[in-house]
């Protein structure tokens, strides 16, 4: 390993176990249709760690809600009333609503 890519994971390692040592951040997490019958709430509190994406959120929420994996491959997510992709940074404060598919005539 050459001296750049040591330096390289020292920083990595860094920045890791400065974003590990921060409180964890809060989310306000809302469930619709479907979403709302398997968990049988209407919204939750969900605490992780800062830099946490909208998919560690989910996979956070399966772990409390084993119930939601019968719709995790088709919900979708949305971040402050806007559709987000799960690759999405969540913040401290923010609202992520779980949206399953929904049918209608």
């Amino acid at each position: 390993m050459t001296k750049d890519e040591e330096e390289q994971v020292r920083e990595t390692k860094d920045e890791n176990d400065n974003l590990e040592s921060l409180p964890s951040i809060e989310l306000k997490v809302l469930f619709f249709a479907r979403a709302r019958d398997l968990t049988g709430l209407t919204h939750t509190a969900l605490s992780v760690k800062p830099g946490c994406t909208a998919l560690e959120c989910v996979i956070e929420l399966l772990a409390k809600f084993p119930s939601l994996r019968e719709i995790k491959d088709c919900m979708a997510l949305a971040l402050n009333e806007e559709y987000a992709p799960e690759t999405t940074i969540v913040k401290n404060g923010d609202e992520l609503a779980v949206i399953p598919p929904i049918s209608g005539g």
